[in-house]
């Protein structure tokens, strides 16, 4: 590897939010060095260190050096005010905090220029904020909202957090739209002190409101393409012309006799991993993963490559799916249809009587599934309900049980972590419009297909770890020791013990302390928050949640970029290919594996993000039809304007304000999770009830405005007269209560 290339690697793998201050030997490892590179590594330290782009810090561990005055990159705004410069300077520490009041107008996406500031110390370390002082270029000129007319202009209002401004527009006929309207608008001139910003409107999407133009709304907001490209869809109609089974099958193993099958939702037509399981002789069990084989029919370069690389992943929303591939090969081809003879990547893994992998194998393979269950349809059989259900299909899943039980037994014991926080599912008619809502399946069919896809990823992650190649991991950091500091506190407020670290065993006793009890929830949802996110990466890191060293997306290349890429690799090393040539490897480099993982991770960040708010608008809808019904909810967040509660039956959070509150001066400390009235003696922690009603609902802006229905009960905690650090006040005063303005954290 060339030093440039080496110098490169260093900076970035430093300048990573996970990395934390190491000697130089611990970071090579860290960085995954082989020792006949260490030369290499350690004269690349050291041109660095000479430079001053890296410096030694205490016993000389390695580390960035105090960011420059200005940082220029993009911006990541939060709806509460505040927002992030990612800087795009790789040798940049991190991230850059933009309180509420410096952002100078500043939109997602946008490239600024920002000043750094010192803003104090932290678990010994300094901590930075910035001030925006340029907007450089803008990010995103098109926004989704509702057409009105008022004081006799045209204006749109755009939805969600990203644009609060109206947008004004003037020749609204030459799109024929109307008011109520939704639509797509183009920004001509952004906002500036005394001036408006003023937009075209580029596409009319309907009557904001009707069936479908949520999705549509959604769909359009986040700039998803529904359309696959003449190019790709010519080839998928050329690959699934051209698929001779019967010359296929000639290269792999026939499984077609084995007893598999599939269990997925009742909604899901992509049926991308099967099961089987079967005893050997020496009465241990053989679990079979078979996953399907897009790779065979997707290869590197080609027109569908491209674009499924450009998308990612698929994006899930409730009744609707913008798939990754075309149809005819994610609906049909590649899907594991129940009869069809289907070409598959296959792990198979043997356990013991406690659930130990003695040993595991892989090939390509062709099966035929005997069985496409439901998860419903396979809880009934769990249950004891198997009328109608044949006799090897019913023997399977109880073994299929079994096995899961004693996996997911071991796996805990092992340091997997599990919260129990709910979810909920929305319900639409035929014609799209939202009806209800349910909560989340929870049936143990879900954890059994879950185990054991998570034995299959962490099979193909050891194979790829042991012969050395660097691969597209999925990797999940260890909690910052310095959020232990902000979680114990929280934890205090509940009148729970703080863990003594963030490691597993800890975190697992604080959660069990918990179990059926009403800090329940609070908990769970406080280690969550301290949990930094699983991403894409071919870092060393490990799968922290899972208690994984090694860990990749394996079982669903149908919906998975990173899942086919894991796909090639296996493939190559089960034909005897993924091996150097020539002194060059013929695996990806790690630089090419960082720019892929960047992809995957945004664009399944953005998938996530659309599918959470199209939920949430679904929600709201159901909400404004319950105007001043009351609820029990749960408190799960404070700020110096009021509290956040979530109401269990929607999993929406909804603002009470301190206007809303009991006369008093109110005392935040944030950081403790709770307000105290100094007067009252009220106390308000996160996991308190409170009984409240729906005060109003604003759907573009996604928000909830919540007023308390029962009197706040009086704990006999009071606030003391001088206020700790962290916190702040505020009074609630009607002579000072303004018209409500809903705000709604996310």
């Amino acid at each position: 590897m060339s030093s440039e290339r080496l110098t490169e690697r260093i900076l970035k793998f430093v300048a990573s939010a996970e990395y934390r201050p190491q000697q130089e030997r611990a970071l090579a490892r860290a960085m995954g060095v082989a020792e006949d590179e260490y030369g290499d590594f350690h004269d690349a330290v050291k041109a660095l260190t000479k430079s001053g782009r890296v410096v030694l810090g205490a016993r000389s561990a390695l580390m960035l050096p105090e960011p420059s005055g200005k940082v220029f990159g993009k911006f990541r705004a939060n709806p509460r005010g505040f927002g992030f410069v990612v800087p795009d300077s790789p040798h940049v520490r991190g991230d850059l905090y933009v309180p509420e009041g410096h952002t100078k107008g500043a939109l997602t996406g946008d490239t600024v220029r920002a000043t750094v500031r010192k803003r104090g110390k932290r678990g010994g370390r300094m901590l930075y904020e910035g001030r925006i002082i340029e907007i450089v270029a803008r990010g995103d000129s098109r926004f989704v909202g509702e057409l009105q007319r008022g004081m006799g202009q045209w204006f749109v209002r755009p939805d969600g957090h990203t644009f609060h401004a109206p947008i004004f527009v003037g020749d609204v006929g030459a799109k024929r739209a109307k008011a109520g309207d939704q639509v797509v608008v183009e920004i001509t001139e952004y906002p500036s002190p005394g001036r408006d910003a003023r937009g075209v409107i580029i596409e009319v999407l309907g009557k904001r409101g009707a069936p479908g133009i949520d999705l549509l709304s959604i769909i359009r907001q986040y700039g998803f393409r529904t359309e696959f490209p003449e190019e790709a869809r010519a080839e998928a109609h050329r690959t699934t012309a051209d698929y001779d089974p019967d010359a296929v099958v000639m290269d792999r193993e026939d499984f077609r006799d084995l007893m598999v099958i599939t269990i997925d939702p009742e909604t899901a037509r992509d049926f991308d991993d099967a099961i089987s399981l079967a005893p050997r002789d020496d009465g241990h069990l053989e679990l079979g993963v078979h996953i399907a084989d897009v790779a065979h029919f997707v290869t590197p370069g080609s027109a569908l490559d491209k674009e499924a690389r450009a998308r990612s992943n698929s994006v899930y929303f409730p009744n609707h799916v913008i798939p990754m591939l075309p149809e005819a090969l994610s609906n049909a081809l590649c899907s594991l249809q129940e009869g069809q003879p289907r070409l598959t990547k296959s792990a198979f893994i043997t356990y013991d009587a406690k659930g130990n992998v003695v040993s595991e194998r892989f090939a390509n393979g062709v099966i035929h599934s005997a069985k496409r269950l439901t998860y419903e349809q396979a809880t009934t059989i769990l249950e004891g309900r198997t009328r109608g259900y044949g006799k090897k299909v019913v023997a399977l899943l109880r073994d299929m049980e079994r096995l899961a039980k004693v996996i997911q037994k071991r796996r805990i014991r092992d340091g997997m972590l599990v919260l129990q926080l709910p979810e909920v599912e929305v319900v639409l008619d035929d014609a799209g419009q939202v009806v209800g809502v349910e909560p989340e399946d929870t049936s143990f069919s879900h954890t059994l297909i879950e185990m054991f896809m998570v034995e299959a990823n962490e099979a193909v992650a050891r194979l790829l770890a042991e012969l050395g190649v660097p691969n597209l991991r999925r990797i999940h950091p260890q909690p910052e020791e310095e959020t232990l500091e902000s979680l114990g506190r929280f934890l205090n407020a509940l009148g729970l013990k703080a863990p003594k670290s963030m490691d597993h065993r800890s975190l697992q006793k604080l959660l069990r302390s918990v179990a059926g009890r009403p800090t329940q929830f609070a908990a769970n949802l406080a280690v969550l928050r301290s949990m930094q996110k699983a991403v894409y990466s071919p870092k060393p890191v490990g799968h922290f949640a899972l208690a994984s060293e090694d860990y990749v997306h394996f079982t669903s290349p149908i919906r998975r970029y990173s899942d086919l890429t894991i796909h090639r690799l296996l493939d190559a090393y089960l034909r005897g290919t993924l091996r150097k040539r020539r002194g060059r490897q013929s695996w990806p480099t790690r630089a090419a594996l960082e720019a892929l993982g960047d992809l995957c991770s945004t664009n399944e960040r953005l998938a996530e993000d659309a599918e959470r708010e199209l939920k949430l608008i679904y929600m709201l809808r159901l909400l404004h039809q319950r105007l001043g019904d009351t609820f029990e909810g749960i408190v799960t967040g404070v700020t110096n304007f009021g509290v956040f509660v979530q109401l269990p039956e929607y999993l929406v959070e909804g603002l009470l304000r301190f206007t809303d509150l009991p006369e008093d001066w109110w005392e935040v400390d944030a950081k403790a999770g709770c307000v105290v009235g100094e007067r009252t003696g009220h106390h308000i922690t996160i996991g308190d009830r409170l009984t409240v009603a729906v005060a109003s609902v604003d759907i573009a802006s996604r928000q909830v405005d919540l007023a308390l229905a029962k009197p706040l009960r009086k704990t006999g905690k009071r606030a003391t007269s001088r206020p700790s650090a962290g916190t702040s006040r505020a009074r609630r005063s009607p002579r000072t209560a303004a018209p409500r303005r809903p705000r709604k954290r996310r």
